[in-house]
């Protein structure tokens, strides 16, 4: 009977393998079609999901601002180190609708502007846009810094500072920094220099307003190229570094991904807020409303100083004067303005610039920039972009309103620009996602009812042959002599 069950065994095994040798060609041939599925949807073009998705993003996405309110600024003046006190969240709905929307190219390019709205949230924010902020005087050191070499005109920017009694900190509210203020130095600069605007705000000019038109790849030809930006402003690279490779437009503008997403994958993202392209690598896997995603950050060699990462050679602006790491010094691309960028609360940056300002507690959970990405679809399902404006301060002689104060990277305020996919979304993301679990598990389902079969068929076969019979037992009951 043993001999007899093995029998079996042996020809079950061999159906069970051959079962599993064809789920496993099945997987791969379910699979690929999957993702040529997955690549004909996620396409911008008029009927598709992903279209209207872009054009018109469902999720909420929320604006907030920290601001770094100056507590001892008569000691800062007599070179003793800054204390600031963080003030926020100022909090803001953002409407972000592609308009102007034109294809080119048979389809394979759409070009379009994205102004950006922004409706104040008092629910959200720990006070109103009235509230007072201390903070840098950021026309005065602009000025300051711009003219500090020239004889004539320090002397002029001087008697202005003193006749419209400006110091090296102001005081506004919150409503006034952001959207804008009629500064009465820029006010007395205006009639000597017309071209310069008699307002000042850090996001002065653009509250219902476009950064330029984008011209954008629709992944008609090549599923890695879905809203890859191309030109930007008519231009297709920068003009503000000292290298062709930082010059680089390069990825998605952060708000849409290609589909089909892999751990080992780098993804890269335009930014016009830091005039530049920067990327992001995976950290983690992580589950936002059910669903899986891939966690995406960017690594601390995107900021990194020129021995640390010398590919950042060129963001050294003068070419040669290389800031810190975790810097960037914007001025270029600010209309001159000492603006020196960061993460909040200088996260990732030289531990020189935390100790510099009393008040900086940087955290990785608070201060890092995410982005949490399902790996099927390339859907944005909840990130998180925090940028920090910084300005550069020094004592220069011609200016007494610089009084002894050291030189410094001054915090101003930071921000942290966030959305997380709504539920409607989320529940055709889920049916996505459910689907092509079940299409892929398939060939696997099969494999395991091939074995559960295979051991099925084994156990009734040997369960139904009797007991072996004897020799005597096989001896014929009547003999013929």
């Amino acid at each position: 009977m043993l001999k007899s069950c093995c029998t079996y065994g042996t020809g079950v095994l061999s159906i069970v393998i051959l079962i599993i040798g064809v789920a496993l060609v099945l997987s791969q041939v379910f699979q690929n079609a999957l993702y040529s599925r997955v690549k004909e949807e996620i396409v911008l073009k008029n009927g598709t999901d992903a279209f209207v998705a872009w054009k018109n993003p469902p999720p909420p996405v929320y604006m907030q601002f920290y601001f770094f309110n100056v507590t001892n600024p008569t000691e800062v003046m007599n070179g003793e180190r800054p204390a600031v006190f963080e003030i926020g969240p100022y909090t803001y709905r953002e409407f972000r609708p592609m308009e102007q929307v034109s294809f080119s190219e048979n389809g394979t390019r759409v070009s379009a502007v994205n102004p950006k709205t922004y409706v104040f949230e008092p629910s959200m924010s720990v006070g109103p846009e009235s509230d007072l902020i201390r903070t840098v005087n950021i026309p005065a050191v602009t000025a300051m810094e711009m003219f500090k070499h020239s004889r004539g005109m320090s002397i002029v920017i001087s008697a202005l500072l003193k006749s419209t009694n400006e110091a090296l900190f102001m005081t506004h509210t919150v409503g006034e920094l952001l959207w804008g203020y009629e500064d009465p130095f820029l006010k007395a600069i205006h009639v000597i220099h017309p071209e310069i605007d008699v307002n000042f705000g850090l996001f002065y000019k653009m509250n219902a307003t476009d950064d330029g038109e984008y011209v954008f790849l629709t992944g008609e030809q090549n599923y890695k190229d879905f809203a890859r930006v191309v030109e930007w402003r008519g231009e297709s690279s920068l003009k503000w570094w000292s290298t062709d490779e930082c010059n680089m437009i390069n990825g998605t503008n952060a708000a849409s991904f290609h589909p089909i997403i892999t751990k080992k994958e780098i993804l890269y993202m335009f930014s016009s807020d830091l005039c530049r392209s920067i990327y992001a690598q995976y950290e983690k896997d992580v589950s936002v409303l059910g669903i899986p995603a891939y966690r995406f950050v960017p690594p601390s060699e995107v900021f990194a100083n020129l021995t640390l990462n010398p590919a950042n050679a060129g963001f050294c602006v003068p070419a040669g004067n290389c800031l810190a790491s975790g810097l960037l010094n914007v001025s270029v691309c600010k209309q001159g303005a000492p603006i020196i960028m960061s993460s909040p609360h200088f996260y990732q940056a030289d531990e020189k610039f935390v100790n510099d300002v009393f008040g900086m507690k940087p955290k990785k959970e608070y201060h890092e920039t995410v982005l949490d990405i399902n790996p099927l679809t390339g859907i944005l399902l909840r990130a998180a972009k925090r940028l920090q404006v910084n300005v550069y301060i020094e004592k220069i002689p011609v200016f007494s309103q610089t009084g002894n104060v050291q030189t410094l990277v001054f915090p101003v305020m930071y921000l942290n620009e966030s959305v997380t996919i709504d539920e409607e979304s989320a529940k055709k993301v889920r049916a996505v996602v459910t689907k092509g679990d079940v299409v892929v598990n398939i060939p696997f389902m099969l494999i395991g009812l091939g074995i559960l079969i295979g051991i099925v068929f084994t156990v009734l076969m040997c369960c139904q042959r009797g007991p072996e019979s004897t020799a005597s037992e096989r001896q014929p009951l009547l003999s013929s002599s």
